[in-house]
């Protein structure tokens, strides 16, 4: 049964530390250094991009780059469809942040959920092809 769903659940496994680590760089710019929460909220995505893109490619999806250019393929549509979801979790966190009213980290966990389904679509079925 692991072989069938092998690549869901190294997914997974890899999407808890990808979100894990997307929440604690928010937490340490937002709440610790006291950083404005959608810049913390950017940065933390753009840093668990690069950190997502090396996982994926590598343990999740195992895709071997013939060459250069195919891994440049690969990196800027991964890229390119993170940073859709990544409007996503932008605009979410305004929208429960300064109209309803939540907790920044509230908020942060909150977008995680629905975040982490887009990138495996998109990474599955865009980036990452066989």
């Amino acid at each position: 049964m692991y072989y069938k769903y092998e690549e869901l659940i190294v997914y997974l496994v890899f999407g808890v530390l990808v979100t894990i680590f997307n929440i604690a760089v928010f937490y340490l710019l937002d709440t610790v250094l006291g950083v404005q929460y959608l810049i913390a909220n950017l940065l933390s995505i753009i840093l668990s991009i690069l950190f997502a893109f090396f996982t994926n490619k590598k343990y999740v999806f195992k895709s071997k780059s013939e060459s250069f250019q195919s891994w440049m393929k690969e990196f800027v549509l991964f890229c390119s469809f993170r940073a859709l979801s990544g409007v996503f979790d932008m605009l979410s966190m305004w929208i429960l942040v300064d109209f309803l009213t939540l907790d920044t980290n509230i908020a942060k966990i909150a977008t995680q959920f629905i975040v982490v389904v887009l990138n495996y679509f998109f990474s599955k079925f865009f980036v990452f092809k066989r």
